[in-house]
C-alpha cells in the first residue's frame, strides 16, 4: 500500500509530443487502476479528497490534467472527442492499456466517447453527474467562464441544493479541498475554461437523426451515479444513460445536486467498490 494520499502524493509529469500532462497517483498498486476524469473547469486540487482517498484504499488512483488545463501545458481543445484523444495519449506514455474510468460532468463525456471509441481500454465506468450526447437540456446556456470568480459561490450552488442538510455537506466539502497544502495544482486558465465549455456546449447539441445511438455502441459495464436534483445535468439525463447504454445501473441520491457524490460519500464509496469489483 502507498503511504501517498490525495493530500501528499507529489505532482508528476508525462511529455506526449509538446504537450506535459500533469497527474499524481496514489493507493493500492498491483490491480487495475482507476482513472479519474474531471468536471468543467477543475484541476487535480478540485477533487474531493474524502471521494479520492476512499478509493485508493482498495486500489490505485490516477488524477490528471488534460491538455491546457492546470499544470499541463498545450492548448485545450474545443471538443470532447480531441479530449478524449489527448485523454489516449496520456494513457499510452503511461502504458495505461486497461482501467476502470470515473468521470464526472465533463469526464463523464469524455469517459463516454473513451468507452466508444477504444473499448479495449476501459473494462468498467463510472458516469458523475453526466449526460448522453444530446442528453435533455444540455445546452448550458446559463454556464458562464465568469462564474469561476466566485469559485466557492458557484459550487455550493451547482453542487448542493438549498436544503440544510446539502449546505453543511456543502461547506465540509469546501473544507476538504483546503487539505492539500503544498504543491497545489495550477488554477485552469480563462482560455482553457472558455474551450472546455465550447466542448460541453458542442456535446449538448441535439444530433438530427439517431439522437442516443452512441449509447448503444458502448458495450461496457457502467455505474451511472446522479443527484436527483442536479441543476447542471438534469437528472432526466441519468434515466436516459440507464435506458440506453447496454449495461448500466442506476444511483440516484436524495436532496442531491451536481456533487451528489460528495454529498453522499459513504453510501458513493460502498456503491463504487461493490460495482467495480463485479
Amino acid at each position: 500500500m502507498s503511504n501517498a494520499t490525495h493530500e501528499t502524493a507529489p505532482t508528476e509529469f508525462a511529455q506526449v509530443g509538446g504537450v506535459r500532462f500533469a497527474y499524481r497517483r496514489f493507493g493500492r498498486p498491483g490491480g487495475l487502476p482507476l482513472l479519474l476524469l474531471n468536471y468543467f473547469a477543475a484541476t487535480l486540487d478540485d477533487w474531493d479528497p474524502l471521494v479520492t482517498n476512499g478509493l485508493a484504499r482498495e486500489r490505485e488512483v490516477i488524477l490528471f490534467d488534460n491538455a491546457g488545463v492546470g499544470g499541463s501545458t498545450g492548448d485545450t481543445p474545443p471538443t470532447v472527442a480531441a479530449m478524449t484523444q489527448d485523454c489516449v495519449d496520456f494513457c499510452r506514455a503511461l502504458d495505461l492499456m486497461s482501467f476502470d474510468a470515473m468521470g464526472f460532468s465533463l469526464g463523464g463525456m469524455i469517459a463516454q466517447q473513451l468507452a466508444q471509441d477504444h473499448p479495449e481500454m476501459i473494462r468498467r465506468m463510472i458516469l458523475l453527474g453526466a449526460g448522453p450526447r444530446g442528453g435533455e437540456g444540455m445546452t448550458f446556456t446559463e454556464l458562464s467562464a465568469d462564474e469561476l470568480d466566485d469559485p466557492v459561490a458557484l459550487l455550493m450552488g451547482a453542487f448542493f441544493t438549498p436544503g440544510e442538510a446539502s449546505q453543511a455537506a456543502g461547506r465540509a466539502y469546501i473544507e476538504r479541498l483546503k487539505l492539500r497544502t503544498a504543491d497545489r495544482d495550477a488554477p485552469i486558465s480563462r482560455k482553457a475554461a472558455d474551450a472546455q465549455l465550447e466542448a460541453i456546449r458542442e456535446w449538448g447539441a441535439v444530433p438530427s437523426t439517431d439522437r442516443y445511438a452512441m449509447l448503444d455502441r458502448i458495450r461496457r459495464p457502467a455505474l451511472v451515479v446522479h443527484g436527483n436534483r442536479d441543476v447542471v445535468v438534469t437528472p432526466i439525463n441519468a434515466f436516459i444513460l440507464a435506458q440506453h447504454l447496454p449495461d448500466a445501473q442506476l444511483v440516484m441520491y436524495p436532496d442531491a445536486s451536481h456533487g451528489a457524490q460528495s454529498q453522499h460519500a459513504g453510501v458513493f464509496l460502498e456503491h463504487a467498490r461493490v460495482f467495480l469489483n463485479g
